[in-house]
């Protein structure tokens, strides 16, 4: 019940700040329509599909969650250089719980986000069908990987630091690394090679996969996701408690 309390308390403050709630919600939706408007200005017989809305949805449903990590390292930092963390140090909460308290609410923004990202592209051609939940849903998941990097940062830096980080930085290194941009075939050669190595092109291909109903494909790029994603919460956990313990001495 603490948990949902704190997560309760975390939504609140996102929605206060309509800013960063529409970089979130609207800014997906405006990169989505414009770069549909181009795909349909581009002569069928030239056969590209660089942005085809099979493609395009899935990479803008993934930038989309990449917001979370400034979401949720924002508020662990103002939280923090606001002795709010301090006072809740007085209840039985452990570190696992405050995590828990600061992801739970960025995975419910995640999934209204990709629900609308995914509807939209419908009056752009998608075709909307059972494949869609399952995209939202890995959507969720692989969002995870953006939210523990928000929580790492918003353990170390102030908010500042972490708008510029988590917001400027993240950004334009997962859209130029998941194809976002410019689609990865387009580009080829060693910077493919380059963006294997990375999980934002995985993520992509997660919910690619999981759109198009081909299943059987998506466990390679899964494993990498889990593999970064379990890294970085830990990490988050490690330097929070640390942080928090610092401070409180």
């Amino acid at each position: 019940m603490k948990i949902f309390l704190f997560a309760k308390r975390n939504i609140k403050e996102i929605l206060r700040d309509p800013i960063h709630l529409f970089f979130s919600l609207g800014f997906p939706l405006v990169l989505l329509a414009l770069l549909s408007i181009i795909n349909s200005a581009i002569p069928s017989e030239a056969k590209n599909t660089m942005f085809q809305i099979t493609n395009l949805a899935p990479r803008v449903a993934m930038f989309g969650s990449v917001f979370m990590a400034l979401f949720a390292g924002m508020l662990l930092a103002k939280d923090r250089t606001s002795s709010f963390l301090m006072r809740l140090f007085t209840s039985p909460m452990t570190t696992k719980d405050f995590i828990l308290g600061y992801t739970l609410p960025m995975i419910v923004i995640t999934i209204v986000q990709a629900t609308i990202t995914f509807l939209m592209a419908g009056a752009f051609g998608l075709d909307i069908n059972i494949n869609i939940f399952f995209a939202i849903m890995m959507t969720a998941l692989t969002s995870l990987l953006f939210i523990g990097t928000g929580l790492f940062f918003g353990s170390l830096l102030n908010d500042k630091a972490v708008g510029g980080v988590c917001g400027a930085l993240l950004t334009n290194i997962a859209g130029w690394l998941s194809g976002v941009f410019i689609p990865i075939d387009l580009i080829g050669g060693t910077f493919k090679k380059i963006t294997t190595i990375f999980p934002f092109y995985h993520s992509v291909e997660i919910i690619r996969v999981s759109l198009s109903g081909h299943f059987n494909h998506i466990l390679p790029h899964l494993m990498i996701v889990i593999g970064y994603t379990t890294t970085i919460f830990i990490l988050a956990m490690i330097v929070f408690n640390r942080k928090i313990n610092g401070e409180k001495g």
